[in-house]
C-alpha cells in the first residue's frame, strides 16, 4: 500500500517553482524520484530533496497546473510540514507576481507586496 498522498496545487509554472525552491535553500531535481516510506519511490516533474528519507514532488495535470506527491507522515517526521509546505506557496505566490510585473513591462516599477498571516 502506497504511502503517498496527492494535493492539488494553483502551481502553474514549473520554472518558477523551481526558482522559489532554491530560493528557500531547497535542493531540485527534474524528472526524478519522490522518496516515500519503506524506500517507496514515485515519478515526478519536480522533486524538492529534502533532509532525511522523504521528498515533496510536483507532477503536471492535463490543465497545466501541479499536484503535489508526498508522503506526508514521512516528511512531517523531520519537518513542520504545513509550514514547509506554505513557505513554498508563499514564495511561489511572489516569484509569480515578481515575473508578471516584469513581463508587463513595469521593470522600472516600484512594486510592495504585503504579506499577511
Amino acid at each position: 500500500m502506497s504511502h503517498f498522498s496527492t494535493l492539488r496545487t494553483k502551481i502553474t509554472d514549473a520554472e518558477i517553482l523551481k526558482a522559489s525552491l532554491r530560493d528557500l535553500g531547497i535542493s531540485v531535481k527534474s524528472e526524478a524520484d519522490v522518496r516515500g516510506y519503506n524506500g517507496q519511490r514515485v515519478r515526478s516533474d519536480i522533486v524538492a530533496v529534502l533532509e532525511g528519507e522523504y521528498d515533496l514532488g510536483w507532477s503536471r495535470n492535463s490543465d497545466g497546473s501541479f499536484d503535489l506527491i508526498a508522503d506526508l507522515w514521512g516528511v512531517a517526521k523531520k519537518h513542520n510540514q504545513t509550514e514547509l509546505i506554505n513557505s513554498i506557496n508563499q514564495k511561489y505566490a511572489v516569484n509569480k507576481t515578481l515575473a508578471e510585473v516584469k513581463q508587463r513591462g513595469l521593470a522600472n516599477a516600484n512594486v510592495k507586496l504585503v504579506v499577511q498571516k
